[in-house]
């Protein structure tokens, strides 16, 4: 393999750009008009303009993306994640054409893409489901005998849904047909497919996910799990790894159950098995993500394995350099996205232009960006910035050493979300490991932050009244009594 374009753009774009560099393979860019000057297509060692900003016009062009390849010379294509990346047809049409597709077969997508289908594969290993149904729910008699069984409340889900898409929240039968109605057409809209089916509603759930990794030889590892409870719109804000609350013969229950799933459809590549895991630390599959995961970066900084690199490898055929025996979990990580939406307005996405842009540095601080300063946060794609990650020798260390980062991680012209995930590390149910899916709704308030802020202008005032006294009176030198923690509260971002 001696060329790759990247089929994606920002973070991901740069960060499979970099390990590709390092191994000695050659990179192309496919970048929208909105991109022209953004650093992963200065990066690459060429770069193809693929369209107009909007997605469906440019990177989910899956027939300029191979024309390109095949012009470019280009041996494989990586999809990264979003867009393409779990689309079935475009990986068929990728090998089709005579290219390499770095992620899983067609096959593999096209069942994990579907939830039944990939909770009836699942099944077949004896991997433990939430109770409800296995094929699409037929009518709304056949609902209410399955919600009446599985017992309120009850999950309506989209088959083919993510994100929160086609997703509804029974709590009694008077609810089911308008709820079921609701999810069926937003699921349409979205997904093209309105099927939907019904599960047991686990209440007060974490969402615990495992790292997978398979070759084209039929051997696979784990590398352990991420926690990704804190979420907002039922999208991932803070991730951590290991989990806070995992007994390590659960780690290797849910290891083991997640190379099951990938076993089931012959799966190749690297793959994200999600689990629910409720308060009795009873795990239950949720999906398969046949892609690398945003989050994948604290897996790497445990293991010490670039994640990226052995989806390279096993896409060049490769069998798998190391056993499940030689994995070890070695510290903390905590990841947060940061991204430009405002926490003080229920996390809406903000627009702008990122007038002062400067990451942390330091030991244990990694960031994977995709923008620099003067550049502009278009409204057309996802709106995460950057993965702000570090690690540490403890989960206690990697708190205060995130805590510290964000306090030198520097951006003004956009609301984000840096604040608030130091609010949420420094929180006593973060602290203590006891939060859930519903952390954000259980714990946080707005005003937590504005408080925050208050606290810190008046600190500043504190400040700039001594200065003024000192410089008025340097004979006499006045320190306002607190201003030991003032300094500290000014500081902060």
């Amino acid at each position: 393999m001696q060329k790759i374009l990247v089929a994606n753009r920002g973070e991901i774009a740069l960060r499979v750009m970099r390990t590709a560099r390092e191994m000695g393979i050659k990179t192309v860019a496919v970048f929208s008009e909105a991109d022209r000057n953004m650093p992963f297509v200065r990066f690459a060692d060429e770069a193809w303009c693929i369209g107009p900003a909007p997605s469906a016009q440019s990177y989910l062009r899956a027939d300029k993306i191979i024309e390109i390849a095949r012009k470019t010379g280009a041996d494989a294509i990586h999809p990264g994640y979003g867009f393409l990346s779990e689309n079935a047809s475009f990986s068929k049409a990728v090998t089709d054409a005579g290219l390499i597709f770095i992620g899983p077969s067609a096959h593999s997508i096209e069942m994990m893409g579907s939830k039944i289908a990939a909770k009836q594969a699942a099944k077949r290993f004896n991997v433990p489901m939430v109770p409800g149904t296995e094929d699409p729910i037929k009518d709304i008699a056949e609902a209410k005998e399955v919600a009446a069984r599985a017992g309120y409340p009850v999950l309506i889900k989209a088959s083919a849904g993510g994100g929160g898409k086609g997703m509804r929240v029974v709590n009694g039968e008077e609810e089911l047909e308008e709820q079921m109605r609701l999810a069926k057409s937003e699921a349409l809209s979205a997904f093209g497919d309105d099927a939907v089916f019904i599960e047991k509603y686990v209440a007060a759930p974490r969402h615990v996910e495992i790292q997978i990794m398979g070759d084209k030889h039929g051997n696979y590892v784990y590398f352990f799990e991420r926690e990704c409870s804190i979420q907002r719109r039922h999208q991932k804000l803070i991730e951590e790894a290991p989990s806070s609350c995992l007994t390590p013969d659960i780690r290797k229950a849910m290891g083991e159950c997640a190379v099951a799933v990938a076993r089931a459809c012959d799966y190749h590549g690297a793959g994200t098995v999600e689990f629910l895991v409720d308060e009795q630390l009873n795990f239950y599959f949720l999906e398969m993500n046949t892609r690398l995961q945003v989050e994948h970066c604290v897996t790497e900084m445990i293991t010490g394995v670039d994640l990226v690199k052995e989806q390279i490898n096993v896409a060049r055929g490769l069998p798998l350099s190391y056993t499940q025996e030689d994995l070890k979990i070695n510290g903390h990580s905590i990841e947060l996205r940061v991204c430009a939406e405002d926490p003080l307005n229920n996390f809406l996405p903000d627009t702008g232009k990122l007038e002062l842009y400067q990451p942390p540095k330091g030991p244990g601080v990694r960031v994977d960006d995709g923008y620099e300063q003067g550049q502009d946060i278009p409204i057309f794609y996802d709106p995460m910035i950057a993965k702000l990650v570090v690690h540490a020798p403890t989960r206690e260390e990697a708190i205060a050493r995130l805590c510290r980062a964000i306090d030198e991680y520097h951006i003004r012209g956009v609301q984000t979300t840096l604040q608030f995930g130091k609010w949420a590390v420094q929180t006593a149910p973060f602290r203590n490991g006891d939060f859930n899916t519903g952390f954000i709704d259980q714990h946080y308030r707005p005003e937590y932050l504005l408080q925050e802020d208050a606290d810190a202008a008046a600190a500043a005032a504190l400040l700039a009244a001594a200065v003024w006294q000192q410089k008025t009176a340097p004979k006499a030198p006045v320190t306002p009594a607190g201003s030991a923690g003032s300094n500290w509260k000014l500081r902060r971002r």
